[in-house]
């Protein structure tokens, strides 16, 4: 009896040993396993792998060939990879491709230099020789043409009047667009052709009127508005934004990038943006990299009104047609911009520059911040809120920790951070908000804003080693055109804490390596809400990869921008930049 008992028992381990190798060969029917040199999987800190399994354009296995194979034995091995490295595919968090499309077809007159679509644009470093510039530019123009020029920076090359504007030229119209993208100049021929009065300081607050009530050229914040619809022919001309976008596509596929997010989705009103985005993006596949869209909370209520939260989560659904997914969340502002100085500060305000004297601007007070969010929280959605100056910070997480008092853990991210007291780095902790901070705050404008800031606020720019000691997810974003769409590039000045004047800022708030590769990867996943899907090599998530050519965590920080790009994988599919 025994002798069958133990023969009945050998059959069945047989049984269950051919049931369970028959599953693995249909598992890995259609399976790919892709060797690498090195692959940094971004799972913990440490953990590498030297194989990666895809099929249908998800990550069936990770470990080393020899294992992938024995569990996988029909999957097809394919060794381009075999020299290279491969990292979760690098994301870009908060871009603008329509403001981005726009502004790279124009004049550009930057204060560094700047990355475009068509290579590196010197900077024009004084006052002398920005005015010298749009001079040139508006003379080589046919007459009667508006000159729309950007790349103006106050702290770079000085206050700008209508007056310095008008010595160019009395006939043509002349823009400047300053660098924020948030500030307009004006000459008077420009006031005159879009038919704008001191009247509309009524209607808005970014309107400068001088001590006679007149306008004096600068207008600004919700009212620049007003300045693109009335030079909407110039700004928004399709032949520009088509050739823009394509440039700023090639500019984030060479960079390696497979997902990025246009953060401020309707700002330009939703037919124009669908339509462009259609025309130029398409899909990933054809455009190698995904675009999500977060609509813009301003944007959202001009169109739906009282049925904007409906829409909402209409649009994120697909049961509102956009053209391309729609993440379920909203984009908030709490104040102005970093560079123009209209973020808001605490008391005594801005201690020189264009806003001397002043202490900023909110786009929603503290006491709206709170009302603004709840219906969009309420239906379960996610928030990412612009805030940058250290007064934002405040009135931003004091409405956070509001917001988290019925028990809700919706998605909440920062987004820019300029400035933070250590109080608030300490509560953006405790409240475990996100933090999605503009990668090139530190290296532009650290040691220009020392004296605008003064101290002590001067040494609190974007502090991203304290906010992730303190418990913060930190991403950071390049905000295109602002800062390159290259994830490399800000994830590495934030190693270094490189300054363009050769400083070193702040050596203390740098980030690790491993930090800063997690900062463009799974944080940034996090940031956007899309950390299930990617950010990280692990079974389940999509396939999406960058290929590099050298392994980040083995090169020296200042060096990240050298590492070559081979191209990467989108959903399982190579795409060299090659192709």
């Amino acid at each position: 009896m025994r002798h069958i008992i133990t023969g009945l028992a050998m059959l069945l381990a047989v049984a269950c040993s051919r049931g369970e190798a028959d599953k693995h060969e249909h598992h890995s029917e259609g399976a790919v396993i892709y060797p690498a040199a090195s692959i940094v999987t971004m799972a913990g800190e440490g953990a590498m792998a030297t194989a990666v399994a895809v099929k249908n354009g998800r990550i069936l296995g990770v470990g080393s060939e020899a294992d992938l194979a024995k569990d996988l034995p029909k999957a097809e091995v394919d060794r381009t990879f075999e020299g290279l490295t491969l990292v979760p595919g690098l994301i870009d968090p908060h871009v603008h491709v329509m403001l981005g499309a726009l502004q790279y077809a124009l004049p550009l007159t930057p204060p560094w230099p700047m990355a475009t679509p068509d290579g590196m644009r010197m900077g024009i470093g004084t006052r002398e020789g920005f005015l010298s510039e749009v001079a040139a530019i508006s003379a080589s123009m046919p007459p009667g043409q508006p000159a729309v020029i950007y790349g103006y920076h106050n702290l770079v090359h000085g206050d700008l009047t209508r007056a310095d504007l008008d010595a160019i030229s009395a006939e043509r119209p002349i823009v400047i667009w300053h660098y924020s993208s948030h500030d307009f100049y004006l000459n008077s021929a420009a006031i005159k052709r879009a038919g704008f009065t001191p009247a509309l300081a009524e209607k808005f607050h970014g309107v400068d009127l001088d001590a006679k009530g007149e306008l004096t050229g600068r207008i600004y914040e919700d009212a620049a508005f007003a300045v693109v619809q009335a030079y909407a022919d110039v700004i928004l001309a399709p032949e520009n934004a088509s050739a823009g976008f394509h440039g700023f596509s090639r500019m984030l596929r060479h960079a390696g990038v497979t997902t990025t997010v246009e953060m401020g989705y309707g700002l330009f009103g939703y037919e124009l943006e669908d339509a462009n985005i259609r025309n130029n993006w398409v899909d990933p596949q054809t455009s190698g990299y995904n675009l999500y869209l977060v609509p813009e909370f301003r944007a959202l209520a001009r169109t739906y009104g009282d049925g904007r939260v409906q829409a909402m989560l209409d649009l994120a659904t697909g049961a509102r047609g956009a053209a391309a997914p729609v993440l379920p969340r909203v984009k908030f502002f709490t104040d102005g911009a970093f560079y123009s100085q209209t973020m808001r500060l605490s008391p005594p305000g801005y201690l020189s520059g264009q806003s001397k004297g002043t202490e900023g601007l909110w786009v929603l007070k503290p006491e709206q911040i709170v009302p603004a969010i709840q219906p969009y929280w309420d239906a379960g959605l996610g928030v990412n809120i612009h805030s940058n100056g250290d007064a934002a910070q405040g009135a931003t997480l004091a409405a956070l920790s509001k917001l988290r008092e019925g028990g809700a853990g919706n998605s909440f991210t920062i987004e820019h951070g300029g400035l933070f007291s250590p109080e608030q780095v300490a509560e953006a902790g405790r409240l475990k908000a996100n933090v999605s901070a503009a990668s090139h705050y530190v290296y532009y404008m650290a040691e220009p804003y020392a004296d605008p800031l003064g101290q002590p606020r001067a040494q609190w720019i974007t502090p991203l080693g304290a906010l992730k000691e303190a418990g913060a997810v930190v991403a950071v974003h390049s905000d295109a055109p602002l800062a390159p769409p290259e994830p490399l590039r800000a994830a590495s000045v934030h190693i270094t804490q490189a300054t363009k004047e050769g400083g070193v800022y702040e050596a203390e708030m740098a980030l690790s390596p491993y930090q800063a590769l997690e900062s463009v990867t799974l944080d940034a996943a996090k940031a956007a809400g899309l950390d299930r899907e990617i950010g990280s090599i692990e079974v389940g998530k999509k396939a999406d990869f960058t290929v590099l050519g050298a392994n980040p965590l083995t090169v020296a920080g200042d060096k990240w921008t050298g590492i070559p790009v081979w191209g990467v994988v989108l959903a399982g599919e190579k795409r060299p930049l090659d192709d």
